[in-house]
């Protein structure tokens, strides 16, 4: 019995060390690696089939001249790569010198080989990333299957950037609900350097959003360039992101990956949390460019009067070219009071006013002829006025007309109720090309006595409004005669291609902390600093022009347009309210 049971243990001992000496040595490896290299001996891979990373050096290493932020190389400048914040890296080959959207969709045959994951891992030691934790990014997308024998290099470039420019689409956010209330983003689908747009509490997110309830890096939009439309995707936000209230994070909740890709079309409403509401304005163009450099940027500064929230009650517009009339166009802000209504009315109302003014040929050639639009801009804030419905709601009105000529000339001209105002330089001189509206200004006691109703000795208000003109608030106006409607409209301007000109349309919330002068001195110091970024250089600067406000504590809604007649951008978009 005792020599059965010693017979046992040794054979057991035995299938041990043969067990582990199996798998310390691992002799299956040798079968799959046998069979691995004879399926690459067998089949060919095509170019357009390998993975998206090639390790060109030694140990893995990125070459020198690799962009880490936009994961591209500087010759691959025209179609960049989404911009990550250096939280990880969307990797791309190099085609011929040229760099194909990373939009396309990836083929099935491909996903299991090339599906490669990227952990993005936050940087605890930055207080930036406080909320953020472990990402994973979307599998990179294989290129497309491209003819490789019917196009030469430069056809292909020929076709791949025609594709593009034909397909122009302006993606607008308004923040219409939160703490964030009025904070708008405008950002076109041609200009790739200023995607994907992020979403977030924290900067470098592009639409800060200030609630509690949004993650540091919430979501981001993007264009696709395979199906020309714009995407959301929510980046594994902890309280969720809504479409029209439907969730679009991923299915496993609590994972922190990214949600899939949602098309997104006008009027969508997009919700962070519970509180904070999006609105998409999305706008197209296909023929027209916009021939110089608009930028438009707005902030309802809601805490600046003594942690009272603000609602955000301007209204910033611009339509280039105005329906049917190719030489003309707009470029206007609406500051409202009692509300937003008028302002929102005024700036629907004018565009469709004045195209219907000039369909009329004789009045565009008188305009042409005179080099003057008084009459125009008279008749568009009359009808204007007539139509606005809003008898406890007003608003300031203060629209620039620009029209060009068969010499390439631009002329500007401008009419304006209220206190919102517009500058311009031309060659060097400062033109001012408003008239402030306020009771306490001397010329608007003057026009109030000359009605036959003088104001009393330290006055400044009329029934709680210290303006005397403005659009709307029909029943004060039915009280008292002395409010009007009625215009001030400046000499038209003319700006020739050397002129340097340039255009600040704002409202009240700027030139209540920055002087006219010192604006001139401030867009003249900026457009020096930046003269070298191209299309990007008039949104720069209003951008700049705003945080110039909010650092010197302006307590108002504060709205901004920059012309930059000094630049040629090859597209623009409108901005519709």
């Amino acid at each position: 019995m005792e020599h059965t049971i010693v017979t046992v243990l040794l054979l057991l001992m035995l299938l041990l060390i043969f067990i582990f000496l199996f798998f310390l040595f691992k002799p299956w490896r040798f079968f799959f690696s046998s069979r691995f290299r004879s399926s690459i001996q067998q089949g060919s891979v095509g170019e357009l089939e390998r993975p998206l990373v090639v390790d060109d050096g030694a140990n893995g290493e990125l070459p020198r001249d690799y962009d880490l932020e936009g994961a591209c190389y500087p010759s691959e400048v025209n179609f960049r790569s989404p911009r990550t914040h250096g939280q990880g890296l969307f990797h791309k080959p190099r085609l011929h010198n040229l760099s194909i959207s990373p939009n396309f969709h990836q083929p099935a045959s491909a996903a299991a080989a090339d599906t490669l994951i990227v952990d993005v891992i936050s940087d605890h030691s930055d207080p930036v990333a406080a909320d953020a934790q472990t990402f994973k990014l979307p599998p990179p997308q294989v290129l497309p299957q491209v003819p490789k024998q019917s196009y030469q290099n430069d056809r292909l470039q020929d076709f791949v950037q025609k594709d593009i420019t034909d397909q122009r689409s302006c993606l607008t956010l308004e923040v219409i609900s939160g703490p964030s209330c009025g904070q708008r983003w405008s950002v076109q689908s041609t200009n790739p350097s200023r995607l994907p747009l992020t979403l977030g509490r924290v900067s470098p997110s592009d639409l800060l959003i200030k609630d509690s309830e949004v993650s540091g890096k919430h979501a981001f939009i993007n264009w696709n360039l395979d199906n020309l439309k714009w995407e959301l995707v929510d980046m594994g936000s902890l309280n969720g992101t809504l479409l029209n209230s439907k969730s679009i994070n991923h299915p496993d909740t609590g994972s922190r990956h990214w949600g899939d890709p949602m098309s997104l079309a006008n009027g969508d409403v997009i919700t962070l949390g519970t509180t904070s509401k999006i609105i998409v304005h999305i706008t197209s163009q296909n023929h027209h460019h916009i021939p110089f450099g608009v930028g438009m940027t707005s902030d309802p500064m809601s805490l600046r009067r003594g942690g009272k929230k603000l609602s955000m009650e301007d209204v910033c517009y611009y339509h280039w070219p105005l329906p049917g009339l190719d030489q003309f166009g707009i470029f206007g802000i609406c500051d409202g009071h009692g509300g937003d209504g008028a302002a929102k009315a005024a700036s629907k109302l004018f565009p469709e006013v004045i195209a219907s003014i000039l369909s009329d040929s004789s009045k565009r050639e008188r305009v042409f002829s005179l080099r003057d639009a008084s009459d125009i801009l008279r008749d568009a804030f009359s009808q204007t006025e007539a139509r606005i419905n809003n008898f406890y709601e007003g608003c300031t009105a203060t629209l620039l007309l620009v029209w060009a000529d068969c010499d390439d000339n631009f002329y500007a001209q401008c009419a304006n109720v209220g206190d919102s105002a517009c500058i311009m330089s031309v060659n060097g001189q400062q033109i001012k090309m408003t008239e402030d509206h306020k009771i306490s200004n001397f010329s608007e006691r003057r026009r109030i006595e000359e009605s036959g109703e003088p104001l009393k000795d330290g006055e400044t208000r009329l029934y709680g409004i210290n303006l005397a003109r403005m659009l709307g608030d029909k029943f004060l106006k039915q009280q008292d005669s002395r409010f009007s409607s009625q215009p001030y409209i400046s000499e038209a301007v003319h700006i020739h291609q050397a002129s340097k000109a340039f255009a600040v349309l704002a409202s009240d919330g700027l030139w209540d902390v920055i002087s006219m002068k010192k604006t001139i001195q401030l867009v003249l110091q900026m457009r020096e600093r930046h003269n070298t970024e191209g299309d990007n250089t008039a949104e720069k600067i209003a951008s700049l022009l705003l945080n110039e406000a909010r650092t010197l504590k302006t307590k108002d809604n504060t709205s901004i347009i920059f012309l930059d007649f000094d630049t040629f951008n090859r597209f623009s978009c409108k901005v519709e309210s």
